[in-house]
């Protein structure tokens, strides 16, 4: 009854993982430290993975399992250990995902190029500005992951992967959740009174999409897009707080790229839960698409492409941002290539590797730029 009552509660993928992996399942678990799997998965005639009891065997021993000081990976992806924080803290920096930086990096690369558009020709952006847009994004991503799993508590509860978050393992209260976002809220909204008045109503008025967006996989198929409309306001707060206003002409097509890219990535990102999905009732374009996929993602980012095309000639960008661009689309056509749709892993590594994406971006802006002052002269 044991062995049963495990099966119907730590789902299968999360066990195949786990045997991969050679460590045990998360700290809700801990308990279970030396875990053994021998698992064989059939699959039924509409194509969706069924579990064959006669072949699957959990062997766990228990032991007492300890959060130690290192850092851990997930398919190649490199996250952080939190063990060197009290213990009391521990649950909120995982609440922010302060484990995980890859959020925080994909909310701030677009505020890096628009930054670096903006910067004067012959001129490096200023490094001023990108340490603020970093602290916002740090303190913006941690609010948006304690607003979504506010939302979802009920919801992660069912979802392997996300199980173990302090909300939905009541490590952390909802109250608890929520005077620790206004803390955050407070220093974010401290980091945007540093800028100017129209930068200060421009980023207040992201506030409502940031509220909203996690409840928007209960509603449509698209919270993908709704996610890209969030995360890349700053391709425009970023210009505005250089230049003191939006120049549309370059502003808009780097937003629209943008929202492009987040649907590529964040599409992928999807497929990994796709199954768990469908159990719990909630939306994606990965359940969408489907086989389809790869198709919808290459539509994506010819879009991407060429509003980053339109943007630069707008900016008076030179060679290096197009040869930019250039990698970019190679980097783009492999990912979406290469990427196996069904695999959860191969799905967390493409998604991961958009963070080189992005910084290849910024360096071919900040290239292009000093390019212009010696054309000049």
């Amino acid at each position: 009854m044991f062995f049963a009552r495990l099966s119907s509660q730590f789902p299968l993928a999360a066990l195949r993982r786990t045997a991969r992996s050679g460590t045990c399942p998360p700290p809700c678990l801990s308990t279970l430290s030396t875990c053994v799997l021998r698992n064989q998965t059939g699959r039924s005639e509409d194509g969706v993975h069924s579990e064959s009891t006669a072949w699957r065997r959990a062997l766990c021993s228990q032991s007492r399992f300890t959060f130690r000081p290192r850092e851990t990976q997930r398919s190649g992806s490199r996250s952080f250990s939190l063990s060197g924080a009290p213990a009391h803290v521990q649950p909120y920096l995982r609440l922010m995902r302060l484990d995980k930086p890859i959020g925080t990096w994909l909310l701030y690369l677009p505020c890096t190029w628009s930054i670096a558009l903006a910067a004067e020709p012959g001129c490096l952006p200023d490094l001023g500005m990108l340490t603020l847009f970093g602290t916002g994004a740090l303190l913006m991503r941690g609010a948006g992951c304690t607003i979504n799993d506010m939302w979802d508590k009920d919801f992660d509860k069912q979802v392997a992967r996300t199980a173990c978050r302090p909300i939905a393992s009541g490590e952390i209260t909802r109250m608890q959740a929520l005077v620790f976002l206004g803390g955050q809220l407070t220093l974010a909204l401290g980091v945007l009174l540093c800028l100017n008045y129209y930068s200060i109503a421009l980023g207040a008025s992201s506030l409502c999409l940031v509220i909203t967006y996690p409840l928007m996989k209960r509603i449509t198929y698209w919270p993908q897009l709704v996610l890209g409309l969030t995360f890349n306001w700053g391709a425009l707060l970023g210009w505005a707080a250089v230049k003191g206003s939006c120049d549309w002409s370059v502003c808009l097509p780097l937003y629209f790229s943008g929202v492009m890219w987040t649907l590529i990535y964040d599409t992928i990102y999807a497929h990994q839960d796709k199954e768990d999905d469908v159990k719990v009732g909630v939306k994606s374009t990965a359940l969408m698409f489907q086989e389809q996929t790869k198709l919808w993602l290459s539509g994506f980012t010819t879009a991407m492409l060429s509003g980053l095309v339109v943007a630069g000639v707008n900016a008076e960008q030179t060679l290096p941002y197009y040869a930019a661009l250039s990698a970019v689309a190679v980097h783009l056509a492999r990912q979406i290539y290469t990427v196996d749709i069904n695999k959860a892993e191969d799905c967390w590594k493409q998604f991961n590797s958009n963070r080189n994406l992005g910084l290849l971006l910024f360096l071919g802006i900040v290239a292009g730029n000093l390019l212009k002052e010696s054309k000049e002269t």
